[in-house]
């Protein structure tokens, strides 16, 4: 019995020197990024992104750039640098045919902003704005001459139209024609892809969603540096205040939905998705604040621990405080990762042979392969973004293990935050990609099933069943999650490889979850709180600020991603306590069975973390447990070692 005890108790000591872990899988990630490079390389050669963003005519002209030629169309390979705007010649008439509208499109300088009812105004637009609005080969002196102007020309009259944010596109101002219009494009749209509909609502709204992610970031700081200094007062405040928004947004919410319901002028198919949007929202958003109001009512008496959990955590930032910064390296890092991600999936969208009709007009052909493509690079971006964010942790828990077991808490180690990222980078990438993988494992199930679910959503028994599964998946990863950061500690205080680190760590939370897992809720809780706050806040910028813009897309979309966003970017900041509280309780857990409080063998616990979790937990009798232990039978001695 003696020997299995200093058998377990050396497997729960920092080591000096470690070795590389999870090797393999560090390799299978290098060549699953070479797929990815193959694939970035075959959409920057075969994509044609510009035909996305900035639109294209009818003859394969890109607007707003210069054009090569394509075989059997006369119109292509125009110079359309002065031409950004593209114009469709029967715009009140639209139709959809094989995805297509039927009507022909130009690149032109401007729009008509007023209505034009014969040719000599076609005409005299042309000449005095210079756009041309008539076919490429008809001179603009041909347009009150030529027999067939009729058919060359757009149909009588054209109503007024103003260039559209939204891949510059003259959209008519004419209430029947703007109805009518709005409806093809976004029936195109959602037969298209989805994805192109959100990306057009970002697109429509993108300055007010860019100043809600500013206020969002704005939030975050501001909660960091709040629960850096907290004291009670700022918590009941915080409280204040969450409760305030959650009821607010809800009222908000409701007062809207019955606006837009009872508006006579909801009319187009945009403002009646409108309402059904907002009636989601406001039943979710109700939902959520009668359950959190419920727990906050439960919970209050509990204020004073979490409290003084949080100054602790504090003490713990305060002497690493390059861990407040680094949430912000970590977003900026996945920010040009998603930017890149984005601009690959674009180019690998528009990848296609252009060829011409008999009319002499141009369609464009996908290639085949590119549906495999574009699933191969949507793992990748689950895959490296949870790899980020597993790098983060990592670094976190590495920093707070070697401030943890360090004897003299007067003086820190030096630069623990680079010792951890040089730690990580040397010995552990494997581990990280390997925990970063079974989270994308169980993440795309859910996406399958999503998308499997809007196929089939018109059947009953196939929604319930695939609703049941999707949260299945939802409490897997919420449950991996959790033992992920707990194995990464556990990487950071052994060296030991993901499985080992795993099963290690399940084994002690164990052990002390009945003394640790209320006190971690707590402070989870507050966390969650703060997030709630962001979300809230921001929402109702949102609200205001979207709500008096009736613009082609739906602004419920970027609203919802809005929210996504604060609730994000929040999570990435608030982030540093939680990691940094759970890696802080893992490290008491070991120090707890590692040492036994003498002279030979002392805690390296801080006396005001011991002191809290004593009286939280009423860890007296569990100390005279401890004691009976057989850990004074390890002759060695050895203590526990800072991680270098």
């Amino acid at each position: 019995d003696s020997g299995d005890s200093a058998s377990e108790l050396q497997e729960w000591r920092p080591v000096i020197y470690r070795k590389c872990t999870d090797t393999i899988w560090l390799l299978l990630f290098c060549l699953f990024w070479a797929g990815l490079m193959f694939i970035t390389g075959y959409a920057v050669m075969a994509g044609a992104a510009e035909r996305l963003v900035l639109g294209y005519d009818s003859f394969g002209n890109i607007c707003g750039r210069k054009n090569a030629p394509v075989k059997g169309a006369p119109l292509s390979g125009q110079d359309m640098t002065n031409k950004k705007y593209v114009f469709f010649l029967n715009s009140c008439n639209l139709e959809m045919q094989s995805l297509k509208i039927s009507s022909l499109s130009l690149c032109v300088s401007s729009c008509p902003q007023e209505q034009l009812n014969s040719l000599e105004d076609l005409q005299s637009f042309a000449r005095n704005n210079g756009s041309f609005l008539c076919i490429y080969n008809l001179n603009v002196s041909s347009y009150t001459q030529n027999s067939k102007a009729a058919q060359l020309c757009p149909s009588l009259p054209v109503p007024p139209s103003k260039s559209f944010p939204l891949f510059n596109r003259c959209v008519p101002q004419n209430s029947e024609c703007y109805s009518k219009y709005a409806s093809v494009l976004i029936s195109m749209v959602n037969e298209m892809d989805v994805f192109h509909r959100i990306l057009s609502g970002i697109l429509a709204g993108r300055d007010t969603v860019i100043g809600l992610s500013v206020l969002a970031l704005a939030f975050s700081l501001i909660l960091v540096l709040a629960f850096r200094f907290i004291r009670m007062l700022l918590v009941h405040t915080l409280i204040a205040l969450v409760v305030f928004g959650l009821l607010f947004v809800s009222g908000v919410l409701w007062w809207l939905y019955y606006d837009y319901r009872n508006d006579p002028s909801t009319e187009l198919e945009t403002e009646k998705e409108n309402v059904k949007f907002l009636l989601g929202y406001a039943i979710f958003s109700t939902i959520v604040t009668v359950v959190l109001l419920s727990l906050i009512f439960v919970l209050r008496k509990r204020l004073r621990f979490t409290v003084q959990l949080f100054r602790i955590v504090g003490k713990i930032i305060g002497r690493i405080p390059f861990l407040l910064f680094q949430p912000l390296w970590t977003f900026l890092i996945l920010v040009v990762f998603w930017v890149f991600w984005v601009a690959v999936l674009l180019s690998l969208g528009t990848a296609g042979t252009a060829q011409s009709t008999p009319g002499g007009q141009v369609e464009y052909r996908a290639l085949s392969g590119i549906c495999y493509m574009a699933w191969y690079h949507f793992v990748g971006l689950i895959w490296t973004s949870e790899f980020i964010l597993a790098c983060q942790q990592m670094v976190i828990a590495g920093a707070v293990v070697t401030c943890y077991f360090n004897r003299n808490k007067n003086s820190p180690p030096s630069h623990p935050v680079l010792s951890s990222i040089s730690v990580l980078f040397c010995y552990h990438l494997g581990t990280a990609v390997k925990g970063s993988f079974l989270i994308t494992v169980l993440r795309i199930p859910r996406i399958v099933l999503l998308y499997l679910y809007n196929i089939l959503k018109q059947k009953k028994n196939a929604k319930c069943l695939f609703k049941c599964c999707f949260c299945w998946f939802c409490c897997q990863e919420s449950c991996l999650r959790y033992f992920n950061q707990h194995a990464y500690t556990t990487t950071a205080i052994n060296g030991t490889n993901f499985c080992t680190s795993a099963k290690d760590a399940e084994c002690i939370l164990a052990r002390n979850s009945a003394k640790l897992a209320s006190i971690s809720c707590f402070g989870d809780f507050l966390l969650f709180l703060g997030k709630v706050f962001v979300v809230c806040f921001t929402v109702f910028g949102g609200l205001m600020a979207f709500n008096y813009h009736r613009e082609l897309q739906a602004w419920v979309v970027p609203l919802l991603l809005v929210g996504f966003f604060a609730y994000l970017m929040s999570h990435s900041f608030l982030s540093v306590f939680e990691v940094t509280a759970d890696a802080m309780f893992l490290c008491f857990a070991v120090d707890m069975e590692t040492n036994d409080g003498s002279a030979e063998k002392p805690y390296f616990v801080d006396q005001e973390l011991l002191t809290f979790v004593s009286q939280s937990n009423k860890l007296t009798e569990g100390q005279k447990h401890r004691s009976t232990r057989p850990f004074h039978d390890n002759e060695d001695g050895t203590e526990l070692q800072p991680m270098v």
